[in-house]
């Protein structure tokens, strides 16, 4: 029997109400940020493969922009959040009131580079704190790393450190939108979980999953 094979519907409920746990949390602090009412949902929760995880953020050669960073402590790995370019730039527009604000090409305004760290801050660290709290888990982040590159670029950068690179990612989908804005309007990124190969069975165990 495969990984996969033993992680069924109700392991990835469990992840599915974590990830929740957390999106309400960063839309509370993003609410306050930015002064005006922020909803966030998390859809759906997948295991995907590494490949897969590339295809999601739309192919190794697409340009996105993404937080990365380090988890530490009793289940140690690592977490990407990928915005598509064009919603990062419009989430930063609003976040910093200025219309003018491009990420197609550099030089990015500092601003504008502040804000979308900020944003990558706020949304891991509130996933990460409802992670450690659902698992009793030490789990603590390093400091985020931002890029606007290929994400590719991007997944083998964090990557670099890791001896051995995961088989498998936790893709926590994101939905983010203002209450004002219509549905067309809402932010998607993606939150990819990649943690290191001992620590999926560190993390399910703790949920009181055995995956053998």
């Amino acid at each position: 029997m495969s990984f996969t094979d033993k992680i069924n519907s109700l392991h990835l409920d469990i992840l599915r109400e974590i990830g929740n746990i957390g999106a309400g949390n960063a839309a509370t602090a993003l609410s306050k940020l930015l002064n005006k009412k922020i909803d966030m949902k998390v859809p759906n929760v997948e295991i995907v493969s590494f490949d897969e995880m590339m295809d999601m953020a739309g192919g190794s050669d697409n340009i996105a922009a993404g937080v990365f960073l380090r988890i530490e402590g009793d289940a140690p790995g690592s977490m990407f959040f990928m915005l598509p370019l064009e919603q990062a730039t419009n989430f930063i527009r609003d976040m910093i009131g200025d219309e003018t604000v491009q990420l197609a090409e550099p030089p990015y305004e500092e601003l504008a580079l502040s804000a979308l760290q900020e944003l990558g801050n706020i949304l891991s660290g509130s996933y990460l704190s409802a992670l450690s709290d659902f698992t009793n888990l030490s789990l603590y982040p390093s400091v985020p790393a931002l890029a606007i590159d290929m994400v590719g670029a991007i997944v083998s950068y964090g990557l670099i450190e890791l001896s051995q690179v995961s088989d498998y990612a936790i893709v926590i989908n994101t939905a983010l939108n203002e209450d004002e804005k219509s549905i067309s309007e809402i932010v998607k990124g993606h939150f990819f979980l990649l943690p290191d190969p001992d620590s999926f069975h560190t993390l399910f165990e703790s949920l009181g999953v055995k995956l053998g």
